[in-house]
């Protein structure tokens, strides 16, 4: 274990800000509630956002920014929307500051109040469709599948680096079109991107289902979502993906002339992740010993320590390592030679280990003459001395291995701590010590919420082609069709 890092078992919440703090990723700023992302945090963020990117834009989707002010009347037009986010709205009302007639202090110049105020971005609905409106009259300008990469801000009182923070990065898709099931196709294939990503690239099992009206957007008809199990038994939206109906373009006035020659109201989505990920990422991985990233995700896939007491010997090792990282680059892996003489290579060891690099390649004098070399993988801390002929074949093998046993050790986590629950005080003994509870609903909102306020959990999701089975709910004891899954979450 890293000196004096606090165990997840010790307490989980202070051993995951530790690890962020302590592996370079992020940190608290001078704003309440906000975070500074620091280099090697952001860098990940950016593999994120890149292989998302890709795949957005393989689907037909097109980047556009827009404002990041909204004019408070646009909240109004859509009334669960506004009451959805009202109590996490900032607001600008003043566009000026002066001095005190003192001169002692910066004061607002209310001379200068806007004449309508201004609400900071805390989700782009009601702006991007003020905009459709001038884009779309015709169903030949149908789809519009546009997202958008931007900051956010949700006013949070109780925040924690990457999960939950005042300001916050993400992406956004809005698109329109021109039917009901064509809308609902798309909120389910970007549902698909969001698995597809989950766990091929992030290496996190996740289910796909949809949100109970309780949990459901402020402003969607249906919001699908995938939900992620974190090692302390807590559930994590990891994704959400709504379908707007036409509560939108109808508040907006976004019409369409149909092939019908008939005007017609366009069909909405709305989805998005954010860096609320990168806590995901992290809770899903790592152990005491610090972050363990997947290595479709990490910045440094590879990084290659030598060992040597002399120049000469640092000399020797350098010619035999400067083609195999050359080879490991050409098979797309990311490689950082560590030659630095300020730093032992101990120390070095200890640094990567505690960020997550998936493989580390250390080797000596004895090594090159041997025609070997030391690789030691991060999920599992074994170590082993291989041959040094072919060894970017053999780091390729290890990382595609390392890949597939994060996503298999992660799933075998959530089974183990999936639970069938058919009573209520069973149900009250299982949540307090966690994972996801499969237990049967009613179906109404007043149960729901009587749930979440005597045990803190939530309806997570109901499972897209979830299996019939006649029960009695869990809490009220009516007649349920099908099990529903519980979990306290983040």
């Amino acid at each position: 274990m890293a000196k004096n890092f606090t165990s997840r078992k010790e307490n989980y919440s202070q051993w995951y800000n530790e690890l962020v703090i302590r592996a370079d990723m992020a940190e608290n700023s001078a704003v309440r509630g906000c975070m500074v992302i620091k280099p090697y945090g952001y860098a990940i963020w950016e593999r994120m956002q890149a292989n998302l990117d890709k795949m957005f834009k393989d689907t037909g989707h097109q980047n556009a920014y827009f404002p990041l002010f909204i004019p408070k009347s646009f909240f109004n037009r859509e009334a669960a929307h506004v009451e959805g986010f009202a109590k996490e709205c900032a607001v600008v009302t003043h566009y000026r500051l002066k001095n005190s007639k003192d001169g002692k202090d910066i004061i607002v110049d209310d001379d200068a109040k806007l004449e309508e105020e201004l609400i900071v971005r805390p989700t782009s609905e009601t702006i991007i469709w003020n905009t459709y409106k001038d884009w779309i009259q015709s169903y030949r300008d149908l789809p519009l599948l546009i997202n958008q990469w931007a900051n956010v801000v949700r006013w949070e009182m109780r925040t924690r680096l990457f999960l939950r923070t005042a300001e916050f990065l993400w992406q956004e898709g809005h698109t329109a079109h021109a039917t009901k099931e064509e809308a609902i196709e798309e909120t389910e294939k970007i549902l698909h991107v969001y698995e597809e990503f989950a766990e091929k690239w992030m290496a996190l099992p996740v289910l796909k289902g949809l949100k109970s009206p309780n949990e459901r957007f402020a402003g969607a008809v249906e919001t699908y979502c995938i939900e992620a199990l974190m090692q302390d038994g807590k559930a994590l939206q990891a994704g959400t993906s709504h379908f707007l109906g036409q509560n939108f373009a109808r508040a907006f006035d976004v019409k369409f002339l149909s092939k019908e020659n008939k005007l017609e109201y366009v069909w909405a989505t709305s989805w998005g992740v954010s860096t609320r990920l990168m806590g995901a990422l992290i809770m899903a991985h790592s152990d005491d010993k610090g972050l363990v990233l997947p290595p479709k995700l990490a910045p440094i896939q590879v990084a290659i320590v030598p060992i040597y007491k002399k120049n000469e010997q640092l000399e020797e090792i350098t010619k035999k390592i400067l083609p195999i990282k050359e080879a490991l680059e050409k098979r797309g892996i990311t490689v950082k030679y560590d030659d630095r003489d300020t730093q032992k290579p101990g120390w070095k060891f200890a640094e990567y280990e505690f960020k997550g690099i998936p493989v580390r390649l250390a080797i000596g004098p004895r090594d090159l003459e041997n025609g070997t070399i030391e690789v030691a993988r991060r999920d599992t801390l074994e170590k082993e001395i291989l041959n040094i002929t072919d060894i970017d074949i053999k780091v390729a093998n290890l990382l595609d291995a390392i890949q597939s046993n994060l996503y298999e050790k992660a799933l075998a986590f959530r089974e183990e701590n999936t639970f069938k629950v058919d009573t209520w005080s069973d149900f009250k003994k299982q949540i307090e010590k966690g994972g996801f509870i499969l237990a049967h609903w009613d179906g109404t909102e007043e149960t729901e919420q009587k749930i979440k306020e005597e045990t803190k959990a939530t309806i997570r999701t109901i499972p897209l082609n979830n299996t019939k089975e006649k029960g009695q709910c869990v809490f009220s004891g009516k007649d349920s069709n099908q099990r529903v899954v519980f979990a306290r979450a983040y």
